[in-house]
């Protein structure tokens, strides 16, 4: 399973999305000048990274289906 690509994909996607999350949350957890300037970059990124993974899933998804 740690091998197959359609597993590792999706997963790495995922915490890609999880990590940004994290930091967003932390960096809103502590306010300041970093977080009134930087708090709606940090959503689009989020936004962005989830569009992604989201379609690396439907699409790898998809992909199995039609091998089947």
């Amino acid at each position: 399973m740690l091998k197959d690509p359609m597993f590792l994909l999706p997963a790495l996607a995922a915490l890609v999305v999880a990590g940004i999350l994290m930091f967003g949350i932390g960096s809103f957890a502590r306010g300041g000048e970093f977080n009134r300037r930087n708090a709606n970059r940090i959503m689009r990124w989020r936004l962005a990274a989830q569009f992604v993974a989201v379609v690396v899933i439907v699409g790898l998804t998809w992909l199995q289906s039609r091998g089947n």
